[in-house]
């Protein structure tokens, strides 16, 4: 059994919701950033105990939200001493369009895990791009790099769409089984 992180910002509450069903799909702890941009006390100490580590953020302005930006940049300390180094990651994205840069903030996001010498999981799901697809369908929305979701702006919290919070659980799972085959 590998030990997995999910830490993540969610600026209205829809990105949590999906960290949640990452998390329970990895049976993954869940990490969250603070409105300022912060970890919880012994934050950094759970990420460097875990084997495989989750990024969640929205995307605002074509990439991750300030607060993640600011972890990802204070994570400057484990980069230098390489603590974070042959880690299993994973990652996903949630904004209000169909598209909205989702992107851009992937790109982000495996390239942090770069940065620090980590090992990045793609989603590893066809995509449903038949007429017949609907947002109810696994990967409706054809990410491959890693999970994307889409939380219209006018949607509550309890609106993420069914198809995204499925395609989460099985991302959660395929990282956490990633981890666990290269930690045995």
């Amino acid at each position: 059994m590998s030990k997995t992180i999910v830490v993540y910002h969610s600026g209205y509450g829809h990105t949590q919701r999906v960290a949640e069903a990452v998390a329970q799909g990895a049976a993954a702890e869940l990490l969250a950033i603070d409105a300022e941009g912060n970890l919880p006390e012994g934050g950094w100490e759970q990420l460097a105990a875990a084997d495989a580590i989750i990024f969640g953020t929205p995307t605002y302005m074509g990439g991750p939200s300030w607060q993640f930006k600011k972890f990802a940049d204070a994570s400057s300390k484990a980069w230098y001493s390489r603590v974070w180094q042959d880690k299993v990651f994973g990652g996903f994205t949630n904004s209000a369009s169909p598209v909205g840069d989702k992107g851009a903030t992937m790109i982000q996001l495996q390239t942090l895990a770069s940065q620090h010498g980590g090992i990045w999981v793609s989603l590893g799901i066809l995509p449903a791009n038949t007429k017949a697809a609907t947002h109810a369908d696994v990967n409706h929305l054809g990410g491959s790099v890693g999970l994307l979701v889409r939380s219209p702006s006018d949607a509550s919290v309890d609106e993420v769409p069914q198809g995204d919070l499925d395609t989460a659980r099985q991302y959660g799972q395929r990282v956490a089984a990633v981890a666990a085959r290269l930690r045995g």
